[in-house]
Parts: C-alpha cells; sequence; structure tokens
C-alpha cells in the first residue's frame, strides 16, 4: 500500500517536522496509558465497587420486601440504612425518572448502570446527578422505592485526575523539548539562510555554530563559498586585465591602419572593430552577475526603463504587459544587462520584439519575445553556453554574436536565485526567453 498521499498532509519545514516528531509519540503514549486506564481502572474497579453495593441493596430490599405495609418496612431496614449510610424511602410512581440519566463525561456511569441492570430486574431508573450521589429507583409489591447513597462508593473519587496530570505533563514535556530542539535547529536554519542568500548572488554574515555536525556543516559551507568567491574574483581579473591590456596594441594597430590608404584598409578596420566588439563582450561576461549590489528594486520600472531606452535607440521593441506591484532583492545592473541582451538577441534575429514582465508573490518573470527563426528544442541547452553560436539556424545576415549573450543572461538569473527557459513564442512565432527569478 502506497502512503505517498501522506507527503501532502505532512509539514514541510524543518520546525514542523520536528514538532511532529515530538508530539506524535507523546499523543500516541498518552492514548494508550488513557485507553489502559479507563479500561484497568475505571471498568474493574468500578464493577468490584458495585458488586458490593449489590450486595448491599439486596440486604435493604429483602428486609423490606419481608413487611407487609411501607411504615413497617421503612422501621424494618432503618437499622441496617443507618450502617450502611443510605437514605431509603417510597415515592409516588408519577416521581420515578422516565430512565438512566448521568453526565455525558460520566464513563465510569455507563459501567455501574449496566452492572445494576444485570443484577436487579426490579430496576425502574438510575440518576447520577453532578452532585456526589446516585439515586436509585425499585419496583416493590409496597410501591416504587428511592434509594440515595454516595456516589464514591460505587466508583472512584476524582477518576479524571489521573487523565489530567497525564495531559499536563505530556504538554509541559513536549514544551521544554520543543524549546530546547529549537535552539538545536536554529542553526541549521541560518545555515539554510546563508547558503539560500549566497545562491541567489547575496554574501550573509554567518558562523558555524550548534552540534559538531552541524559545525561540521556550516564550516565547509564557509570553505566552500570562499573558494567560489575567489574563483569569481580571480575570473573576473583576470579576463578584465586580459581585456585591458589587448586594447593597447588594438589602438596602436588602428590608428597605425588609418594613416593609410591601401583599399584593404577598410576590411582590416572592420576586423579590428571585430575584436573591439568582442573583448566588450568579454569584459560582460567577466563582470557578469556580479556588477552591482543587491538593493531593493522595483522591477517593473527597471524592465520599462531598458524598453524606453531600446525605442529611443531606434530597435522594434514594445513593452506589452507590466503586471503586479512591489519591490524585490536585485542587482539593477546585472538585470539591466541580461534583460538588454535578449531585447538585442530578439531584434537581431528577428523584425520586432515584445516584452512583458510580471511580478506575482512567489515569482518574477521578464519574457522577451520575437518573431524570428527560434531555437530548435534540442538547441536550446548549448544556446546558453559561453562562446556557443547557433548562425547556420537563425543567421539572417544581421551580423553575429560571440555566442555569450544567453550565457551572460542565464548566469545573471542563476545568481538570483532563478532560471532562463527558452522557449517558442506563442504570440510571434520566434524565440520566447523567460528570466524567472523567485521570491
Amino acid at each position: 500500500m502506497s502512503l505517498g498521499w501522506l507527503k501532502h498532509y505532512m509539514p514541510r519545514g524543518l520546525y514542523g517536522r520536528a514538532a511532529l516528531i515530538l508530539v506524535l509519540p507523546v499523543l500516541v503514549l498518552l492514548t494508550i496509558v488513557s485507553v489502559t486506564f479507563i479500561q484497568r481502572h475505571l471498568e474493574d474497579v468500578t464493577t468490584q465497587m458495585t458488586q458490593t453495593v449489590v450486595r448491599e441493596l439486596q440486604l435493604t430490599l429483602g428486609t423490606m420486601a419481608a413487611e407487609e405495609d411501607q411504615a413497617a418496612a421503612l422501621e424494618a431496614v432503618a437499622p441496617v440504612t443507618r450502617v450502611l449510610q443510605m437514605q431509603v424511602g417510597y415515592v409516588d410512581a408519577e416521581a420515578v425518572p422516565d430512565g438512566d440519566s448521568r453526565l455525558f463525561y460520566d464513563y465510569s456511569g455507563i459501567v455501574l448502570t449496566a452492572q445494576l441492570r444485570d443484577q436487579f430486574t426490579n430496576l425502574l431508573a438510575v440518576r447520577l446527578p453532578e452532585a456526589p450521589s446516585v439515586a436509585l429507583y425499585f419496583a416493590t409489591d409496597l410501591g416504587p422505592v428511592e434509594i440515595r447513597f454516595d456516589r464514591r462508593r460505587l466508583s472512584a473519587a476524582a477518576p479524571h485526575q489521573l487523565l489530567v496530570i497525564m495531559a499536563f505533563t505530556g504538554v509541559l514535556m513536549v514544551l521544554v523539548a520543543y524549546i530546547y530542539l529549537r535552539n538545536q535547529l536554529r542553526p541549521i536554519k541560518r545555515l539554510a539562510i546563508a547558503a539560500e542568500a549566497f545562491g541567489r548572488g547575496r554574501h550573509v554574515s554567518y558562523g558555524p555554530s550548534g552540534a559538531l555536525e552541524v559545525r561540521a556543516a556550516g564550516s565547509a559551507f564557509v570553505d566552500m563559498r570562499a573558494r567560489i568567491e575567489r574563483h569569481i574574483e580571480q575570473r573576473t581579473m583576470m579576463l578584465s586585465g586580459v581585456s585591458h591590456d589587448l586594447r593597447t596594441p588594438l589602438t596602436r594597430l588602428r590608428l597605425g591602419l588609418a594613416m593609410l590608404d591601401d583599399a584593404d584598409v577598410e576590411l582590416l578596420i572592420g576586423d579590428l572593430e571585430e575584436m573591439e566588439r568582442m573583448l566588450d563582450e568579454f569584459l560582460s561576461f567577466a563582470k557578469g552577475a556580479t556588477e552591482g549590489e543587491a538593493e531593493k528594486t522595483d522591477p517593473l520600472a527597471l524592465v520599462t526603463r531598458v524598453v524606453e531606452d531600446a525605442e529611443r535607440a531606434g530597435k522594434p521593441v514594445e513593452l506589452v504587459a507590466a503586471e503586479g506591484t512591489g519591490r524585490i532583492d536585485l542587482r539593477p545592473l546585472a538585470v539591466r544587462r541580461a534583460v538588454e541582451n535578449l531585447i538585442e538577441n530578439a531584434v537581431r534575429y528577428g523584425q520586432r520584439a515584445e516584452v512583458s514582465v510580471a511580478l506575482t508573490d512567489k515569482a518574477l518573470r521578464i519574457r522577451v519575445e520575437d518573431d524570428g527563426p527560434g531555437i530548435a528544442p534540442d538547441q536550446r541547452a548549448e544556446a546558453v553556453k559561453p562562446f556557443v553560436r547557433l548562425d547556420p539556424a537563425r543567421n539572417q545576415n544581421r551580423g553575429s554574436g560571440v555566442g555569450l549573450g544567453l550565457a551572460i543572461t542565464a548566469d545573471i538569473a542563476r545568481a538570483h536565485g532563478g532560471v532562463l527557459r527558452l522557449g517558442e513564442s506563442d504570440r510571434l512565432g520566434g524565440l520566447q526567453a523567460d528570466i524567472v527569478i523567485g521570491r
């Protein structure tokens, strides 16, 4: 039998699952103890005490049955009831209750009522009021008889005390254990927050704490984060240095070519411009998602400004939808570069581009669509890799890049804890590129 359906009802958070692990065994234990107590203590003890009272009732009713009138019967049974501490008297038939009565939570009342009815066929009614007394009504030859005595002679006094003590003790122990466990889980939560923030491109101060295993995991995370940051810094410095150092000889070559009158000089100058553009792309790739600091940003306003700048530059782009309100943590310069890359890619391979942005409680989605040839599904994974160009499929004599535009965009999306998704545009029929960032 599959228990997969239980996953939908289980807590997803660490605190919720820890609380379930604590509370569930305590509830099971209290339930077993309570049932055992009710079965063994209430039922068995009540049965034994009721049997003793049954014999006393039989003696009382037998003494009364030997007399010829009510007065003689009451006089004859007086010494017995005085010793047994019972109150006996005849009542009118109208005063006899129609049936048994008890409080809804009086479990032992069920047991003693059943025992009395098994022993007395002439028992008319059993009344178990809230006061500590019992009223029994019997049918006799001289008329209905009412017998009253203390309820404690039939069942244990205050049987609920043990249940209350068990419940109070269980709740207290769960509370104490939860407070202790919460202190143990807090370092794990801090580690999760720091790891999630690092995955979104933010650096959160974190120091290992907690149990030995948690400290070991925290120390490993700190070392890993430091290595990754060093790697990113070294990559950025290396590519920036290479790009910067190459600009000087390229500038000298441009000046030298500008002083020549050869007809082939224009081709050489075009090659130099292509090399400079490639260096700019390399530098952009080196900066990547580390450009700028994360801050509270209105993504709708940011995308709107990017589209407006592209329109002023003469690019056929339009903002078709902007939904939602609010501000989220973003690196504005990096996100702006990612959107500009998608727009540039769209207008390069298509006639026009449409941009839409939607901000919900769960995620931010920036979509850029074009009417170009698109990218085949089996090539989309390759398209986001650095230095990969799909010109044979998408070349429309509009120039070709160096294969870093989508790679930079995907890198920026991942640095924000999101993803770049490529698909087919239902509106325009070309490529649909979505930047999806969770909140």
